[in-house]
């Protein structure tokens, strides 16, 4: 179960399909073993510049907050221009920006869009809201609106054609429902290209627009199907998987498929299957650590150009005629995150985009590939609040720790610059999902609570997607107090060994998954971790699993069964005891034990943990006279969206450190807040103001 991903954005992550005294004076041996010989050498390095940097001043909340005033910035096939979708309060407007220079130009003063698309003509916009597509001419009005049935409705951009695109529809029918897959072109004109009683994940087409392979779920498995001149299907691969592990990009002129997935290996890759089914790999991370993050695909060949990988570090390579000019962009930009797209043609501009874990928000260049030249674009359009200065933010420090079992565990540091780290409380921010992973990216929360003179510690445990399939399917089923949790609870160990951080001034927090964490560690761990704090946490995750499984939003649904993906990760949902083992040892059911004050943050219209789940727990809690706080948003979804519950959230995770951790003081609400506040905290906790 994930969070509010950069709640000021970056709260949100990916839903489950779906938390000893002073160490100083006695520390475990395992916790001061290296993993590697220079791991702990590099971190102490990293940790000795970040003292040497000037102390930041405190800054509000919204600095903090990602400028949500550019969104789906996407370079056209021909790289003559770039559209973009930009955010003003609550009004959002679509734009055109030539890359040989000028003005933008809009075309659309209000939309609902939320993804753009260029047709492989460059001539029409595709803009998808959640429930419709729009066509748009950039040379005239014309155009249609397209319903979708259902979000997720929208498979690619056809490669095939000069405008059309390639939908997915729900057929309902007496015994059930099908699938249909259908052609979509600018003017609305419908071809259907096939349909099937199963879900189908993926298509990919011929240069004649004939569909040739698709995938689609199979019950209890996934698989890819070659569809030959007659419409049959030939099975090609199968696999099972915890996530779309696999998809497919295109079709090459000699039958091969490229694909990007985990299928026959550990990590997420660049494959091409071959006429006879045989797969071989195009392209892999060379430091042999990350997945796959994403694929760029030349407009003109169809072929893999542009490949990235996020882990520990963030990496952009090149393939093919691509590969020199993607190094020498990559030059110009050490140490960021970069994204490539480029356009069509020797002289054909490619888009840029520069993210590093300082920079609050993205930065766009165009590239030209003739000169070498970047030239920065849209950085009016991308102004929102001001952010901090790179200056005073935190850099996000890779690590690597040895858990108690000899795995190797992965993780970021942030710490406040210019500060003595032995001295600083610490917060152990924990990622949701468990199927998702911290990012070298920037992150809200954690820059936020570094800003106020906190250590954060972002364990990606095993369990932790971006790692490989192997770190991913490690826990084997042990998401109780068990392996997981001793991951969270020995990183914080071992950094404490370290010289990082308050021993007597130690935190967790976390959302969802996170949330669930951050109460098992002050239920389990109360001398570690002196405060909690919960957005949307599953007090029993056994219960929480079950309601999802057989009643919820995201049980045994046609794109993938939530029964299917928890027996892989070693949860059978249709044994009791897979239930009886994290009821057991669930904080609902150890509630006595808690001895730590916990905050307790939940949305009154959550599908995925029910308000009736934390309302419960808080309940008991409060009958047991234990120190709890619960603020429920009673239109909230599993993670808040509007501004003012956004800043809510913050706010109350930030008074509610400070007050027991000893971190700066928050400011104070405004008079919007301190209304919403005072009608959302249902309880309020010893000492709280």
């Amino acid at each position: 179960m994930g969070p509010p991903r950069r709640a000021l954005q970056e709260i949100k992550m990916k839903t489950f399909p779906n938390l000893l005294g002073a160490l100083a004076c006695s520390v475990p041996l395992w916790i001061a073993m290296p993993t590697r010989a220079d791991d702990a050498q590099a971190l102490r390095t990293a940790i000795a510049a970040e003292r040497a940097r000037a102390p930041a001043r405190q800054y509000s909340r919204t600095a903090f907050e990602v400028s949500r005033a550019l969104q789906s910035v996407r370079l056209s096939p021909d790289g003559r221009q770039v559209a973009y979708l930009r955010q003003l309060g609550q009004q959002r407007s679509l734009w055109v920006l030539p890359t040989t220079g000028g003005h933008a130009r809009q075309l659309l003063p209000r939309t609902e869009a939320d993804e753009l698309y260029w047709s492989r003509d460059g001539r029409w916009l595709f803009a998808k809201a959640r429930r419709s597509l729009a066509t748009l001419a950039i040379e005239g009005r014309d155009g249609v609106r397209i319903a979708l049935d259902n979000p997720r409705g929208m498979l690619r951009v056809d490669p095939s054609q000069p405008a059309a695109v390639v939908l997915r529809e729900r057929v309902r029918t007496p015994s059930g429902e099908r699938w249909r897959v259908v052609r979509r072109d600018a003017r609305g004109q419908r071809t259907p290209l096939w349909e099937d009683e199963r879900y189908i994940h993926d298509v990919a087409l011929d240069a004649r627009g004939r569909l040739v392979a698709l995938m689609r779920f199979d019950g209890d498995h996934d698989a890819l199907y070659r569809v030959d001149g007659n419409g049959r299907l030939r099975e090609a691969l199968r696999w099972t998987t915890i996530r779309d592990q696999a998809g497919l990009l295109a079709a090459t002129p000699e039958g091969d498929l490229l694909l990007d997935g985990d299928v026959g290996g550990n990590f997420r890759r660049v494959l091409r299957l071959d006429r006879g089914n045989v797969l071989r790999t195009v392209h892999a991370d060379p430091r042999g650590e990350a997945d796959l993050d994403r694929v760029v695909l030349d407009p003109a060949t169809q072929q893999p150009a542009v490949v990235s990988y996020r882990s520990t570090v963030a990496t952009t390579h090149g393939l093919g005629a691509a590969q020199a000019q993607v190094a020498a962009i990559t030059r110009q930009f050490p140490g960021r995150d970069i994204g490539i797209t480029i356009g069509n043609g020797p002289g054909a501009a490619w888009l840029v985009s520069e993210r590093a874990s300082t920079l609050r928000d993205a930065r766009w260049h165009l590239y030209d590939p003739r000169s070498g030249r970047l030239r920065p674009i849209l950085e009016q359009e991308a102004k929102g609040s001001p952010p901090p200065p790179e200056t005073a933010l935190a850099r996000k420090l890779p690590f690597a720790y040895r858990a108690s079992d000899g795995m190797r565990v992965h993780g970021f540091l942030l710490l406040p610059p210019g500060l003595d780290t032995a001295r600083v409380p610490l917060v152990a921010l924990v990622h949701g999902g468990p199927i998702n992973h911290f990012r070298t990216d920037y992150d809200s929360i954690a820059q936020l609570l570094a800003n106020r003179g906190y250590a954060v510690f972002q364990s990606n445990f095993r369990g932790s997607t971006g790692l490989g399939r192997d770190y991913a399917l490690s826990p084997r089923g042990d998401y109780g107090n068990g392996r997981v949790q001793q991951d969270i609870v020995e990183g914080v160990r071992w950094l404490l060994a370290q010289g990082i951080g308050d021993p007597q001034r130690v935190g967790i927090a976390g959302h969802s998954f996170g949330g669930y964490s951050a109460l098992l560690g002050v239920t389990f761990q109360p001398d570690l971790f002196k405060v909690g704090v919960a957005g949307a946490p599953p007090a029993d995750l056994g219960w929480s699993m079950r309601r999802l499984h057989e009643f919820g939003n995201q049980g045994a649904g046609a794109e993938r069964s939530l029964a299917v993906t928890m027996r892989l990760l070693g949860l059978d949902l249709d044994k009791p005891e897979s239930y009886a083992h994290l009821r057991a040892q669930s904080p609902l059911a150890n509630a006595g034990k808690l001895r730590r004050p916990v905050l307790l943050i939940a949305g009154g219209e959550d599908r995925t943990v029910p308000i009736r789940e934390v309302i419960h727990y808080a309940a008991m809690l409060r009958h047991l006279g234990k120190d709890v706080s619960l603020y429920v948003e009673p239109d909230g979804g599993h993670s808040p969206t509007e501004p003012l519950p956004r800043d809510a959230y913050v706010y109350l995770m930030e008074e509610m450190l400070h007050r027991h951790l000893g971190g700066a003081k928050p400011e104070s609400p405004s008079p919007a807040l301190h209304a919403h506040l005072k009608s959302a905290l249902r309880i309020v906790g010893k000492g709280a103001p």
